[in-house]
């Protein structure tokens, strides 16, 4: 464009100076020629219009946004139109209360009420990008600051819209895979009908009050030690369950033992033990008769 200008600069000043009675007008055919071809030069310049890849161009002519957008490469187009460039690769806006890491500096987490009344910090990445069918209308009806426009705003109100059917623990634990696929239905719906694509909602961190982390805590310490207890529980029935076995085999003996025991029983066994004690090198107590008194006999090796 600024070679345009130049151009039609120098050939009025050339035209000025040819019509003036000073020594300058010699170089007036000079000025003319050169301001033509400046001229030409700006005009081809500005006909030519590269779009990168992953990007799309939407032009506008005084005002007027064309419905014809401009792919990737060079473009011929009117020298006097205004491109603007829009990115379709997939883009991302994060919402977080740690500084460093949102799309706007400092705590831009989303917070919430949950059903029971309390507040829900919510860390979300959103995932999304433009149809490029659908840039000349984004153009016309929000402009090239869509993310504040409508990524940031929808997604807040919907994500409040949606945490007051869910209790604060709810969120946190066994729901928030449902809350996470109910919020992005209603945002998808949203970003469909302004031009966008939803590709991925990600929660990524869910920050309770204190009171209800502390609640929590002692909810998951009390299982623990619930269940510490039933193994302690456990283990000691299955040692009375052995001990009572043990008895039980003990006390079989037992009887088995009492019902085999006969007395020519007890009188075989007390001559195999005498025998033995005979057999003995070492001084011995030999031990002779039967029932009723038991005469003994010292030996000396």
């Amino acid at each position: 464009m600024f070679l345009l200008f130049l151009g039609v600069l120098l050939l009025l000043t050339g035209f000025a100076i040819q019509a003036s009675d000073f020594n300058i007008s010699r170089y007036a055919s000079l000025l003319k020629v050169g301001g033509l071809v400046v001229l030409l030069l700006g005009v081809l310049t500005a006909s030519i219009r590269q779009i990168d890849a992953g990007t799309i161009g939407v032009q506008s002519l005084f005002g007027k946004v064309s419905d014809r957008t401009l792919e990737n490469g060079l473009n011929f187009v009117n020298p006097l139109v205004e491109v603007a460039v829009f990115d379709t690769k997939t883009q991302n806006y994060t919402m977080a209360a740690v500084t460093s890491e949102g799309e706007i500096r400092g705590d831009d987490a989303i917070r919430v009420l949950s059903a029971d009344g309390l507040e829900v910090i919510i860390d979300l990445t959103v995932l999304y990008r433009i149809l490029p069918e659908k840039a000349p209308g984004i153009y016309k009806g929000i402009g090239t600051d869509y993310k504040d426009k409508i990524v940031r705003p929808v997604t807040r109100t919907r994500i409040r819209d949606n945490a007051v059917y869910y209790d604060a623990v709810a969120l946190y634990s066994k729901r928030r895979d449902e809350f996470q696929d109910r919020i992005y239905k209603t945002i998808d719906k949203d970003f469909k009908e302004r031009g966008l694509v939803l590709e991925q909602l990600l929660i990524r961190n869910i920050n309770l009050p204190e009171s209800v982390k502390k609640s929590i805590e002692s909810k998951i310490n009390a299982e623990q030690d619930a269940q510490k207890m039933e193994f302690v529980l456990q283990k000691e029935r299955q040692e009375a369950e052995r001990k009572r076995v043990e008895a039980k085999g003990i006390s079989d003996y037992q009887t088995i033992i009492a019902l085999s025991l006969t007395d020519r029983q007890l009188q075989y066994e007390m001559i195999t033990a005498q025998k033995e004690l005979a057999a003995s090198p070492n001084t011995k107590i030999v031990v002779l008769g039967g029932r009723g008194n038991t005469p003994l006999l010292l030996t000396d090796k």
